[in-house]
């Protein structure tokens, strides 16, 4: 039996902490995961399911059952559970996606999907988003299977398909066709959040996610009178579509704060000296954010709804004036805000432009002064004592909403301790994604603690 690294901490039958193979293997099945390509590019053709086999394969030599679930062929899920010692309590949900978004090995400087492990760092597409989770999960649970560990409540781990397009092949499928797999689940954890996040001055914040904007992809279409480019045409759809992309483009929402986002200025405000009273009515969120520093970035994109036009098509040739013209919108909402998108979008789109929903995913809050949140602050800082955990609002949106369908509560929690320098919401979709070897070590060991004592 390998030699265990911390002792103490809650667990049955065995010494607690991670051990040398849990660290080796947290590396290794990270570099696995990036190689197997599973490109979401939206339309469709991406296969989970050699990773899906991957992930099922070292559930079962942890001595757990996994169950593999397709709603569409080769778009596969997993899904097992770990038995509590104690029954009365509720379970917890585990959740990472094994999807990843495309990438072009032409603009990397390492082949996306090499799994490289180069000068101390793991790169590849997923090394973030969120083959590092996946890969830290599974080191865990079969440590814990060496040692024969098990968790207070039952754990549920869930590696979905499909999270970088619609989730209906994965969260969406399994929360609709497969409840029965999340009894008793009334709290889950995934990704974006637990990361450093170097605040200046020394500070290290750990941002927790206790809630996430809602998601409105609208599809916009403008109709006006067909005709040729050389005539006068007042009803011109592209000229109709073009003003009201405009509109949205510029418009200032209004400020709408949430519980989780209040919670979040009144912890940074208080960790820089700054007096801010966020309840009162004439308070100023946007002179506050120019008093944060670099720690304004985890709160901005959430005070307020937006609208970002991102796609444009019409006509067919240059002297025609075609008849349609249609633009499509990421909409984001903050919770509570959708009755104030739609009239403001009704608005903003005026009479010569319809719009509908291309999807749609409501907003989520959790709350941060829940036991689960407690927790966590807890296992970060025991790893980092220097470290501060902060809650914040997710500008995006994870698989937890499809699982809060089933009543269950979600937080970011994929946990990282990264140098300073290292632009962790950057590599996010972007270029040359990478992970530190020593944040994944620090993933696990942090991962480990809370499992067992949440």
């Amino acid at each position: 039996m390998a030699e265990a690294e911390s002792a103490g901490e809650p667990g049955t039958g065995a010494a607690a902490g991670v051990d040398r193979q849990a660290l080796d293997e947290v590396v290794r099945f990270t570099s696995d995961l990036i190689r197997i390509d599973t490109s979401n590019s939206g339309d469709g053709t991406c296969q989970e399911r050699p990773a899906a086999e991957y992930v099922a394969e070292q559930l079962a030599g942890a001595g757990l059952a996994p169950t593999l679930l397709e709603r569409r062929k080769g778009r596969t899920n997993v899904v097992a559970r770990i038995e509590g010692t104690d029954p009365a309590a509720d379970a917890l949900l585990v959740h990472g996606h094994l999807d990843v978004v495309p990438a072009e090995p032409a603009d990397w400087s390492v082949h996306p999907f090499s799994g490289e492990i180069r000068d101390g760092v793991v790169w590849g597409r997923g090394a973030i988003d969120m083959k590092n989770m996946d890969a830290m999960v599974l080191a865990v649970v079969r440590r814990w299977a060496r040692d024969g560990v098990r968790p207070r409540r039952d754990l549920v781990l869930a590696f979905t398909a499909d999270e970088e397009a619609s989730a209906e092949d994965g969260s969406g499928f399994l929360a609709d066709r497969h409840p029965g797999l999340f009894d008793a689940c009334t709290e889950g954890i995934s990704e974006s959040g637990a990361f450093t996040f170097h605040a200046g001055g020394g500070t290290r914040l750990y941002p927790v996610a206790a809630g996430e904007r809602g998601t409105a992809w609208l599809k916009l279409t403008a109709r006006g009178r067909a005709g040729h480019g050389s005539k006068v045409n007042r009803e011109n759809a592209v000229s109709r579509l073009a003003a009201a992309v405009a509109r949205i483009g510029a418009h200032d929402w209004p400020v709408r704060l949430t519980p989780t986002v209040r919670a979040a200025l009144r912890e940074l405000a208080a960790l820089r000296g700054i007096e801010a009273d966020v309840d009162a009515p004439d308070f100023d969120v946007d002179a506050l954010l120019d008093r944060l520093g670099p720690a304004a970035k985890l709160v901005e994109p959430t005070v307020r709804n937006s609208a970002n036009p991102t796609m444009l098509a019409a006509g067919y040739k240059v002297n025609v004036i075609p008849g349609t013209a249609v633009a499509q919108v990421d909409g984001r909402v903050v919770p509570g805000g959708e009755a104030e998108f739609r009239s403001t979008l009704d608005d903003l789109t005026g009479p010569d432009v319809s719009w509908e929903y291309h999807h749609r995913e409501v907003a989520l809050e959790a709350p941060v002064d829940a036991p689960a949140f407690a927790a966590m602050r807890a296992a970060i800082e025991r790893f980092d004592p220097g470290g501060r955990v902060v809650p914040y609002c997710m500008s995006g949106g994870t698989d937890a909403k499809q699982f809060s369908r089933l009543g269950i509560t979600g937080y970011g929690f994929s946990p990282l301790k990264l140098p300073e320098g290292f632009d962790y919401q950057a590599l996010f979709h972007g270029v040359d994604e990478c992970v530190p070897v020593e944040g994944l070590h620090f993933g696990v060991r942090v991962l480990d603690h809370f499992l067992r004592a949440a």
